[in-house]
């Protein structure tokens, strides 16, 4: 007979209830013995309830409890699918119906203690998510979270706006910048809490152990100014140029802080640039010795004149540079390109490539090759952690950039160790210094404070509301930062534990027991790296548990990564971006990262979690009327 049709007999439902009462001694059990591990790590009293849901939760999920479920449901019983913020008291209810189900009688007193106890549960986590990050706003339940850029320090309108759409929390990475950008920053968030009225807390991130590529040999310091042409080869933007007479030396076209592309800058003579006016051409022979010219477009300030360029060029030091029809005399005609900043050479990689990963901090470089083509010497990098050796084997796999480069450890070796790559595009793939190295299949032993957290721990006390823990792995790790906060006088500071590695996840309940136990407490699921380190495909189910396993321990979460990535960036969200920040809803807080367009950003994941908390509650649906 199909479950679905099948009505419970007298005798299943009796037999039903048995079940659900040894499941919940089991439960009762196994938390007890969490408890007795866990009361003596539990400063905060409000705490302890949550920590011992959280035992209880541990224990019910020991168990496979799919078919209970589907029996309980066809009942019309709560199925379990929703117990994680009172796990006890849910048991509770379920027993106290069947029982009357079964005819057995019950004091009316017993289900409505267990009702008060699941509402009183569901209190905790909005107290605690309150602790972290201030008062609620008024439209909606989750906070928005957003990464300062460097430039947040010196643009306080561009911090006052943020504040004025709706962000809630600050962030400020300390892997960037420095104390006295910090102080202006925390400044500017101060400041705009008390003009705009709106509460605005600040969370600053340690930088923790940097598992990063080491730098890279300089390439040859050349300009390529490339103006923007359509598919018939026909000019659409021209490159633009800063002609510089400050005296500091040119640069190539970047991208700053916000993401915004910066133009290139030529370093040129002072008293060349004060004759130039808009409207003069400006001919040179570039380093291919192509006949080419810009045209001055305007004044930027005394030291800064824009020009642009309608045809591709490159350009190098010592190239002549000269007035086309110089209107002011021969004074200034000619002058020389100045020195230029060479930047780090890409070294490219391919499928089956040898990479040699380093202990030496020398820069990194290309594969040598003979006059055919042929590989002599393997293209090298350094690892900026030379630690991470030890815990090195062969056949671990490795991965860098975000998992953008895969490789496998094929031998070590008495520089380091041997990769060989497994993951690229057929292209290739270009590595870059600075960039992230993850190594899933390795232990890695790390202490999660570094010497720079420490130095860095004395301003974040001072100063922060929060900070974030970075590559926390242990209860051991949070024993360390509290112990070193409170040295500083900052025992009521709020922690947040970054969960980005295997390890880390597999110890998040004893990771929250020690947090929470002691301080004001939340958790982030750090997408990028945790992504990398159990393979994307898992990652959605990974985060569905962290976020059930917060809920049962009362604490609230932080959604990061990649929040409305496209629409930050590019102005230009994709399909998927706006289903993931549909569900980030479920989370208390959504951090987005820094770009162009975090202002729109803000505007929009503001409307999308207001509109998407009025249907969905953590997991369960909320019936709001349809208008269809």
């Amino acid at each position: 007979m199909n479950a679905k049709n099948h009505f419970a007999t007298p005798d299943e439902t009796v037999q039903l209830l048995r079940e659900v009462q040894s499941l919940r001694r089991v439960v009762r059990q196994a938390q007890k013995q969490c408890m007795d591990l866990w009361r003596p790590q539990v400063r905060r009293r409000d705490f302890l309830s949550s920590a011992s849901n959280l035992a209880a939760y541990l224990g019910l999920r020991r168990h496979d409890l799919r078919h209970l479920q589907n029996r309980l449901a066809n009942l019309g019983l709560s199925s379990l699918g929703r117990s994680e913020a009172h796990v006890l008291a849910s048991l509770d209810a379920i027993i106290h119906i069947l029982k009357i189900i079964s005819g057995k009688s019950i004091s009316p007193e017993k289900l409505t203690r267990a009702s008060a106890a699941m509402a009183g549960a569901e209190t905790f986590l909005k107290r605690h998510t309150n602790q972290l990050f201030g008062p609620q706003p008024a439209h909606r339940w989750a906070r928005i979270m957003v990464t300062f850029p460097g430039e947040a320090a010196d643009d306080y309108l561009f911090v006052r706006e943020l504040v004025l759409r709706g962000m809630d929390c600050a962030r400020i990475n300390c892997a960037h910048d420095d104390a006295g950008s910090w102080q202006r920053m925390v400044e500017f968030v101060r400041q705009a809490e008390q003009e705009t009225g709106r509460s605005c807390k600040i969370l600053m991130d340690l930088a923790g152990p940097k598992l990063r590529t080491g730098p890279v040999t300089p390439g040859s310091p050349v300009i390529h100014l490339k103006p923007k042409r359509d598919l018939h080869g026909n000019l659409v933007q021209a490159a633009s140029v800063i002609l510089d007479g400050s005296g500091k030396p040119g640069r190539p076209a970047e991208r700053d802080g916000l993401g915004q592309r910066t133009s290139a800058r030529l370093a040129v003579n002072a008293e060349w640039q004060e004759v130039l006016r808009t409207g003069d051409t400006i001919r040179f022979s570039d380093a291919r010795n192509r006949q080419r010219e810009m045209v001055v477009r305007h004044r930027i300030s005394c030291n800064e004149v824009m020009a642009s360029c309608d045809d591709g060029a490159y350009l190098r030091p010592g190239i002549k540079l000269k007035l086309g029809h110089p209107k002011r005399g021969s004074s200034g005609h000619e002058t020389v390109l100045g020195d230029i900043v060479a930047q780090a050479q890409p070294i490219i990689l391919h499928l089956g490539d040898a990479l040699q990963l380093t202990r030496a901090p020398v820069p990194g470089e290309p594969p040598g090759v003979d006059e055919d083509g042929n590989i002599l010497i393997p293209a090298h990098i350094s690892c900026i952690q030379p630690e991470v050796f030890r815990y090195l084997k062969p056949g671990h796999r490795v991965w860098i950039d975000d998992g953008r480069i895969g490789a496998v450890v094929d031998a070590l070796n008495g520089e380091g160790a041997l990769l060989r790559i497994t993951q690229a595009r057929v292209e290739g793939e270009k590595l870059h210094p600075e960039k992230g190295l993850n190594f899933p299949d390795s232990e890695l032993d790390l202490p999660a404070l570094t010497e720079k957290d420490l130095r860095d721990l004395d301003f974040v006390a001072a100063h922060a509301d929060m900070v974030g823990y970075s590559f926390v792995q242990s209860a051991e790790d949070m024993e360390r930062l509290i112990a070193e906060l409170a040295v500083r006088g900052a025992g009521k500071i709020g922690i947040v534990a970054k969960i980005e590695t295997r390890r880390g996840l597999r110890n998040l309940p004893e990771i929250i027991v020690r947090g929470a136990g002691w301080h004001p407490f939340g958790v982030m699921i750090a997408r990028g790296d945790l992504a990398v380190e159990i393979g994307y495909a898992r990652m959605a189910e990974i985060q569905e548990e962290i976020l059930w396993l917060c809920e049962a321990a009362h604490v609230p979460v932080i959604w990061a990564t990649q929040v409305l990535e496209g629409l930050v960036k590019q102005n230009f969200p994709s399909r998927a971006e706006m289903t993931d920040a549909a569900m980030a809803e479920r989370a208390e807080c959504v951090m987005l990262n820094k770009g162009p367009f975090v202002l729109d950003a803000i505007a929009v994941l503001d409307n999308v979690v207001e509109k998407m908390q009025a249907h969905q509650q953590k997991k369960t649906s909320q019936l709001r009327a349809l208008h269809w």
